[in-house]
């Protein structure tokens, strides 16, 4: 179980973000609703860090961060912005994170082979490729 619930952890999550991020209003301005979703993220992420580590030194932890932690926020400002962009000027929820994700696959294909040493498998090549037809057959 401890293989899989990080799994079904992110896609729990990650169904409630997309139904969250298509159902922003309109009208609100994109970085007026992260400023409530950050808001809460850290009070909660606060909250899951002094359950998690009972007598927990915060000021610790932020000592051992690096500018990987810092590089995250910003690309999680940039992933909430251009999904509910996404979803605002009118990407289905079910076509428009599945077009994402499959180009995500294929750009990864190559960060982990550039940065990480990982090989690039004709098994791997073959999925982008069964990526790349599925994103054709997608917008058709």
């Amino acid at each position: 179980m401890n293989r899989y619930l990080p799994i079904l952890i992110v896609v729990i999550s990650n169904t409630l973000y997309h139904i969250c991020a298509k159902s922003v209003p309109e009208g609100l301005n994109t970085f007026a609703s992260l400023t409530v979703t950050y808001l809460i993220a850290a009070m909660l992420s606060l909250a899951f860090f002094f359950v998690s580590q009972r007598n927990g030194n915060l000021l610790a932890e932020y000592r051992q961060l690096n500018w990987a932690s810092f590089a995250l926020g910003l690309a999680i400002i940039g992933l909430e912005a251009g999904f509910i962009m996404m979803y605002k000027v009118g990407w289905n929820i079910s076509v428009g994170q599945l077009i994402a994700s499959a180009l995500l696959a294929i750009v990864l294909i190559f960060v982990g082979y550039l940065a990480y040493h990982e090989a690039i498998t004709p098994t791997k090549l073959i999925g982008a490729a069964v990526c790349l037809v599925g994103l054709y057959l997608l917008n058709k």
